[in-house]
């Protein structure tokens, strides 16, 4: 995909193997369809179906995914749908979703007791991960 390893960078090879991959269940290959779409390089951008494989990749609980998912609403003017996927990142310690909720806090767009519940979900999914 990037042509690390002394490899060639082939970008349609790799589309097609993370398709394969996406195919078989694998939220880290849609994720990687998302970013490769998303950003082209070397064939075609598409936002709306690099939208679709984030969407994807965050209902099988890609926290990445989530957070791409919200900032594309967000870019949309959508604020409230963004909230409730920024919400649900942060509670899975997402620490740039628990950032963005923040900023939107200050902005207007969040509750303060949006802010605080996510905040509290993100230390919390922190506090998890420390104890494993």
């Amino acid at each position: 995909f990037f042509g690390s390893l002394g490899l060639q960078k082939d970008m349609r090879k790799a589309v097609e193997l993370y398709s394969e991959a996406a195919e078989l269940g694998s939220a880290k290959a849609l994720f990687s369809l998302g970013n490769a779409y998303e950003l082209g390089g070397g064939f075609q951008q598409d936002e709306a179906k690099a939208a679709e494989f984030y969407a994807k990749a965050a209902m099988q609980g890609h926290v990445s995914c989530r957070f791409n998912v919200g900032h594309i609403e967000a870019v949309k003017g959508n604020y409230d749908r963004a909230v409730r996927h920024f919400m649900i990142s942060a509670k899975m310690g997402h620490e740039k979703s628990a950032e963005t909720i923040k900023n939107l806090f200050t902005a207007g767009f969040v509750t303060k007791e949006q802010h605080a519940e996510a905040l509290k979900g993100y230390q919390d999914s922190v506090e998890e991960m420390k104890s494993h």
